[in-house]
């Protein structure tokens, strides 16, 4: 039986550059790191390549976790970072927020790209994306309960 998402994983470029993003800015905090070097049979087989060596870190915020890779063996293909959402495949990450506009401009402040100011979705939300130091895309997302003031 499927009892939830556990975490989210990100293939990064640079992970203290990821780390710095995710913790830092984001405000995750990092409850495991590890690495495995080129020739461990049991890591190849669990990830379905050859010859793997990556370093990693799981970060944790509320029930939320985010797992970040750095692959050194095989070489990673760049990620493309104008990849479209409307493209095939897993889109964005989405965190939840209290204050959304206060976020955004703290995000902003800290270096995350953004192609708008929070808008209004879906009846009682409002959401916006933006991006990671990779190109990856995270939604912030606030559920404005009933009765409260919008901005």
């Amino acid at each position: 039986m499927i009892r939830g998402i556990h975490h989210t994983a990100v293939s990064v470029a640079n992970l203290e550059k990821a780390l710095a993003f995710y913790s830092g800015v984001l405000g995750f905090d990092v409850v495991m790191e590890g690495s495995w070097k080129t020739g461990t049979a049991r890591a190849d087989r669990v990830v379905g390549l050859k010859d793997t060596a990556a370093r990693f870190s799981m970060l944790s915020r509320g029930d939320s976790r985010i797992e970040l890779f750095e692959y050194t063996s095989p070489t990673p293909k760049q990620a493309d970072p104008t990849r479209r959402v409307c493209d095939h495949g897993y889109t964005h990450i989405c965190l939840e927020v209290q204050d959304i506009d206060s976020e955004y401009e703290r995000l902003k402040a800290g270096g995350m790209t953004f192609h708008a100011p929070p808008q209004e979705a879906l009846g009682n939300m409002r959401a916006i994306y933006g991006q990671d130091p990779d190109g990856n895309v995270i939604e912030l997302l606030e559920i404005v309960e009933q009765g409260e003031k919008r901005r």
